[in-house]
């Protein structure tokens, strides 16, 4: 038998990656190459400016960590092979470079273009994925010379809808706890700053269950919890909700992503930029775009977007105004969310900044531009549905069926609920507008409840 042969590549997080000649042929196709240019953490580095690390980097990360948990999922299942199943070498080819691509669809600040402003159509939709692995790309033209186009594409969709393939395939690196998670945890404390230890034993507990075709982590011997292991399951979900609410939604990167995603938008509605054209952009490379794009439409949509890009070049982030959060306004967001999320309400949304600016224009004299910030109720946040072996219960049922059971999870799925907030921007510092501007701002929600004081 043939030994693969493996180039070297050395990374901060994890020491030493192998890489197959495969995955390093599809690593130098253009498409990857891009993600060089597309930062992990979006508008992140303006609040802690060492997170300029990228999706390549973190691609290759999540593929070592698919091959670590394939590894484990092989040793557990020589020692339980009645109950599990092992990964094959022709499947963990496949798993692996799927891992590696997961991220190759990101378009630049796409969390806040597509997730938190649903301007755009995510960037793991299953027609997303078509279109790059397609022949018109030459890493879509790479993959079917390799004959795994179809497989590593059913894969990545498999969430959406994707092919018919075992679900283990998808859930090692796509999982609430997975290959990803793991990655991007370790790297986005180590650039960031922030203090995060997650013991990597945890992925060698991961097993593939014959029955059923999930990935689960046993928590049951002996009929008894291993409460060990349970702990170190809701750890690391415990550092994904701090990480959620430390760094993902920081009130000055959601500020700065609100500029990327109004300017977006409003080039979408006068049809100066089509989605498409975001594909093959970095972050650098994003910008100019959306000049070329405002000039392309001129008039009133140009002098806005250059506005806007100019204030974030300069880090110059619209303030709060109003600060709506979830835990004090359960009986009105989901009608918040209807009214403002997503690219039909935009008309709504414009008409009601336009309004109060107007009014305050009428009562101070000031001109102030408003900007609404609507995420969406979920804000594409995972329940904990990793599977486990739990001790009496047959086969293996996601985590989240075991929340009562489990306090600090229980109280986990309530703080994510709670990191929702509904935002109302204004680009000004001037403390006593600011103050006008919410009293106005109050009167356009009835209902809603404002935990900000100016």
């Amino acid at each position: 038998m043939q030994r693969t042969q493996y180039s070297v590549l050395r990374d901060p997080i994890h020491g030493d990656i192998y890489l197959t000649a495969e995955e390093m042929r599809l690593i130098d196709t253009r498409e990857f190459q891009r993600l060089r240019g597309v930062k992990q953490l979006g508008t992140a580095n303006l609040v802690f400016p060492g997170a300029v690390h990228t999706r390549f980097e973190h691609s290759i990360g999540t593929l070592h960590i698919t091959a670590k948990i394939i590894d484990a999922i092989n040793l557990n299942a020589e020692f339980d092979p009645k109950r599990c199943l092992g990964v094959r070498d022709e499947e963990a080819r496949v798993i692996r470079i799927a891992s590696l691509l997961h991220d190759v669809t990101h378009v630049p600040y796409g969390h806040n273009i597509e997730d938190q402003s649903g301007l755009a159509e995510r960037h793991d939709a299953p027609s997303r994925y078509e279109q790059i692995f397609s022949s018109k790309t030459e890493l879509g033209r790479l993959l079917e010379e390799m004959g795994l186009a179809e497989d590593v594409c059913s894969v990545l969709s498999y969430e959406n809808g994707g092919g018919n393939i075992p679900a283990y395939w998808s859930e090692i690196l796509s999982d609430t706890i997975c290959s990803d998670i793991v990655d991007y945890l370790l790297r986005d404390a180590y650039f960031t700053g922030l203090s995060l230890t997650i013991d990597q034993r945890l992925v060698s507990y991961f097993k593939v269950d014959r029955k059923s075709g999930h990935l689960f982590i046993d928590v049951a011997k002996r009929d008894l919890l291993r409460e060990d292991i349970l702990s170190e399951l809701v750890r690391l979900l415990e550092a994904r909700y701090y990480f959620s609410e430390r760094v993902y939604y920081h009130h000055a990167k959601v500020a700065a992503g609100a500029l990327i995603s109004r300017a977006v938008g409003l080039l979408f509605e006068a049809g100066a930029l089509d989605a498409s054209e975001l594909f093959d952009r970095t972050d650098a490379s994003l910008l100019p775009l959306l000049d070329m794009a405002g000039a392309k439409a001129g008039g009133d949509v140009e002098r806005e977007v250059r506005h806007l890009v100019e204030r974030f070049r300069r880090r110059k982030l619209p303030k709060r105004v109003c600060v709506f959060p979830a835990h004090e306004n359960e009986e009105v967001q989901q009608e918040l969310v209807a009214k403002y999320f997503a690219p039909g309400c935009a008309p709504e949304r414009r008409k009601v900044e336009e309004r109060i600016s107007d009014l305050l224009r009428f009562a101070t004299g000031k001109t102030v531009r408003v900007m609404i910030y609507c995420p969406a109720a979920k804000m594409q946040l995972k329940e904990a549905q990793t599977h486990v072996r739990w001790p009496g219960e047959d086969g293996v049922l996601p985590l989240s069926n075991f929340a009562e059971r489990i306090p600090r999870l229980k109280d986990l799925e309530r703080s994510y609920r709670a990191l929702w907030k509904f935002y109302v921007f204004a680009d000004t510092d001037d403390e006593a507008v600011l103050g006008k501007l919410q009293e106005i701002a109050l009167g356009e929600f009835p209902g809603a409840t404002n935990m900000y004081r100016i």
